[in-house]
């Protein structure tokens, strides 16, 4: 079930923060500051976004270049869950989070973010989330923050069109979808909630 419903939108100064319907999501604009020369961004400031509610030490840094179409999920880490902080530098994607907490109301929904180089909005997934996404232009650059490192072996996954979550990808008429060959491979909810539990 989609829950895109933002909760409330606080002003915090320099960043602006949504909360989603989903608890713990979150969605974060940052201020930019232009003139006839370019712009400055602040993308990342510990102080303001602990301020926010997002009290995390973020220990990684990743970047992933991407082609129309590619679609990159669902994807969790097992025995190491990671917090992300995620936003698009070039071009546009939409940006899914699945809630896989134990004990969740909102368990097995979902919340979708369009996040471009233009918006500049960051999406905050915690942990306990599956992640994935769709780039929509013809090229996109994704980068995020993880709390925790990058375990092989340890990550986890979710069908990207499995029809208990029912995640309605915005997917335009003639677009050739691109996966990996384990993307393909992953399970539904119902095969989650038999190995894990909900």
């Amino acid at each position: 079930m989609r829950n895109s419903i933002k909760k409330g939108i606080k002003d915090m100064g320099k960043i602006t923060v949504e909360t989603c319907a989903i608890q713990g999501l979150k969605v974060i604009t940052p201020t930019v500051f232009g003139d006839a020369r370019g712009y400055f961004v602040e993308t990342y400031n510990y102080n303001d976004y602990k301020a926010a509610g997002i009290d995390v030490e973020f220990v990684q840094d990743n970047q992933s270049a991407s082609r129309k179409g590619v679609l990159r999920g669902l994807h969790f880490q097992i025995q190491y869950p990671q917090d992300k902080l995620v936003r698009v530098i070039k071009g546009e994607v939409f940006d899914v989070a699945v809630d896989l907490r134990k004990g969740s109301p909102t368990f097995g929904q979902w919340h979708g973010e369009l996040l471009t180089e233009e918006n500049m909005k960051q999406f905050y997934v915690p942990k306990g989330f599956a992640h994935g996404f769709l780039v929509l232009s013809d090229y996109a650059e994704f980068c995020y923050k993880c709390s925790e490192f990058y375990h092989p072996g340890d990550e986890g996954g979710l069908i990207y069109n499995d029809p208990e979550i029912g995640v309605q990808w915005p997917i335009p008429e003639g677009m050739e979808l691109i996966f990996s060959e384990r993307d393909t491979k992953w399970g539904g909810l119902s095969a989650y909630v038999e190995e894990y539990g909900r």
